[in-house]
C-alpha cells in the first residue's frame, strides 16, 4: 500500500492510529525523527511521523526536517498535514481554538532548510508565497467545523528556534507585526515539502497566550506545563479531525 497522506505529530501527539505498520524507509538526509507507520483508512494509506521523536527527545532546533519529509516524499505520499501546538498572540484566539493557518514569518536561525545545497544541475529557487495549499487548508476548514471546533479560517504564524519560548517585548513586537500565533516547527517544514513538490496544510492547536497579552491580566506567560495540559486534554480533538479529513485530502 502507497500512504497519499502524511502527518507529522507534535508535542503530546507521537501515535495516530493502533494496529498500524511500521514501514522502514531510509533517506538522503539520514534517519527520520521516528519510525514511520502506515495504516488504512476507509481505503487510504495514511503515513504517520511524530516530528519530536516517539518520547519527544527532540528539540525543535534539533528535529531532522530534511529527512522527515523526505522520507514522506519516499514513502509516495502527495499531500502532507502538520498539525502544532502554538501560543496565541490574538485575545479572540484561545487556548482550545484551532487555527488553520494560510502565512509564515520564519525567525529560526541555524536549521538545514532546503534540499537543494548545491545547483550542480541548475538554479532550483521556489515560490514560497503562499505556504499553505488552498485545497488543504478547505479540507480541514470543512474537518473542523463538522467536528464543532471553534476555528479561525487563516492568520500568520511566526515560527521561533526555541526551545525557549519568546520575552515579553518578543511577544509584543509579534502581535504589532499583526501575526496570529507563534510556534517552532512550521518553518521549515513548509519550505520543504514546497521544494518535494507536496501538497501542506498546517493546523494550529492554540495551548497558551505566549508571553501574556497587554492589559489581559487572566493571560498569564506560558509555562511547558500549561502547554503540555492543554495538548494532553485535546489531543484527541486533533486525532478525530484528522480522522475525519482523510477521505477528502485523498482527492486532489
Amino acid at each position: 500500500m502507497t500512504p497519499e497522506i502524511g502527518i507529522f505529530g507534535g508535542s503530546g501527539f507521537s501515535t495516530f492510529l493502533d494496529g498500524a505498520e511500521t514501514v522502514p524507509v531510509e533517506t538522503a538526509w539520514g534517519p527520520p525523527s521516528a519510525p514511520v507507520t502506515v495504516a488504512e483508512i476507509g481505503g487510504v494509506g495514511v503515513a504517520f511521523l511524530p516530528r519530536h521523536g516517539t518520547r519527544h527527545e527532540l528539540p525543535p532546533h534539533r528535529v531532522n526536517y530534511r529527512a522527515n519529509v523526505d522520507a514522506m516524499r519516499r514513502l509516495g505520499v502527495h499531500t502532507l498535514v502538520a498539525p502544532f501546538a502554538a501560543g496565541s498572540l490574538r485575545p479572540e484566539i484561545r487556548p482550545g481554538d484551532f487555527v488553520v493557518v494560510d502565512q509564515l514569518v520564519d525567525r529560526t536561525w541555524g536549521r538545514a532548510d532546503t534540499f537543494h545545497d548545491h545547483f550542480d544541475d541548475g538554479p532550483r529557487h521556489v515560490s514560497l508565497a503562499d505556504p499553505y495549499t488552498p485545497r488543504v487548508r478547505s479540507v480541514l476548514l470543512d474537518a473542523g467545523r463538522a467536528a464543532g471546533a471553534t476555528l479561525h479560517d487563516g492568520g500568520t504564524v511566526v515560527v521561533i528556534n526555541g526551545p525557549r519560548f519568546s520575552t515579553r517585548a518578543e511577544s509584543a513586537w509579534h502581535r504589532r507585526a499583526g501575526w496570529h500565533v507563534v510556534n517552532m516547527t512550521q518553518y521549515p517544514e513548509a519550505a520543504l515539502a514546497r521544494e518535494a513538490g507536496l501538497d501542506f496544510g498546517g493546523i494550529a492547536l492554540v495551548t497558551d497566550h505566549d508571553a501574556g497579552l497587554d492589559g489581559e491580566p487572566g493571560a498569564p506567560p506560558v509555562s511547558q506545563e500549561a502547554v503540555f495540559e492543554v495538548v494532553r486534554t485535546n489531543v484527541e480533538r486533533v486525532r478525530s479531525l484528522l480522522l475525519a479529513a482523510v477521505a477528502d485530502l485523498a482527492v486532489r
